[in-house]
């Protein structure tokens, strides 16, 4: 996993570098091309640090984010290497509307959100230390999906009561809508309820069971 997930973040760190240097090399629009140098290098250390704790990161959120953040960050790069304008001409005839700069700037700020949040849902029990998460820009308009995410991380990651309550808290989703149970079983929660089934404690083996129970019907639904 750990290497999957750092073959995934490459590209993206790549192009942060790519960024930063052609922002350096900004001819026009110097200004805003700093802020946006500024939010690529936040994001970059953030890339990295993903990078480093690759083997602790949950896939499925993992890859959703990042291949929108490869996506921003192409965007960002074509919007930057427009700024480089080399002779009067270039310059004179490169348009860059002030908007493009403002909407490329929150889409950064976005993707800092979204790989600000994957790291910490896949931090250990001990390093989330309860905070609250909050909702990724990226599922602002399926909030369902990022609870989801949320509960299935702490499967992965969680202590073993943190795991039971997980799995208490898909068994109501997967019971109140067939869609929740099948966005469960598509974003990989069937694993880590297994596991929670052999390695738990009784409360958390019930629980497991009984969201498995859910599942298998949404299945065969």
């Amino acid at each position: 996993m750990g290497d999957l997930v750092k073959q995934i973040l490459a590209t993206p760190i790549q192009l942060t570098d790519q960024v930063i240097k052609a922002a350096d090399d900004a001819a026009t629009f110097k200004q805003e091309c700093a802020e946006l140098k500024s939010k690529t290098e936040k994001l970059a250390g953030l890339l990295r640090q993903a990078a480093r704790a690759s083997n602790d990161l949950y896939e499925r959120p993992t890859r959703r984010i990042i291949d929108d953040t490869e996506q921003v960050l192409e965007k960002a790069l074509a919007l930057v290497l427009k700024c480089r304008g080399h002779g009067l001409m270039k310059r004179v005839f490169t348009i860059i509307p002030t908007a493009a700069f403002r909407k490329m700037s929150a889409q950064l700020e976005n993707s800092i959100g979204d790989v600000s949040w994957l790291l910490r849902v896949s931090a250990s029990a001990d390093d989330r230390d309860d905070e609250y998460l909050g909702l990724p820009p990226i599922a602002a308009n399926e909030p369902i999906l990022c609870l989801i995410w949320e509960q299935i991380a702490i499967l992965y990651t969680g202590s073993v009561d943190d795991r039971s309550d997980a799995a208490a808290s898909l068994v109501s989703l997967a019971r109140d809508n067939d869609r929740y149970g099948k966005l469960i079983i598509e974003e990989g929660g069937v694993g880590p309820l297994l596991k929670l089934v052999k390695e738990g404690k009784l409360e958390g083996q019930e629980n497991a069971a009984r969201a498995i129970g859910l599942l298998g019907k949404t299945r065969k639904a």
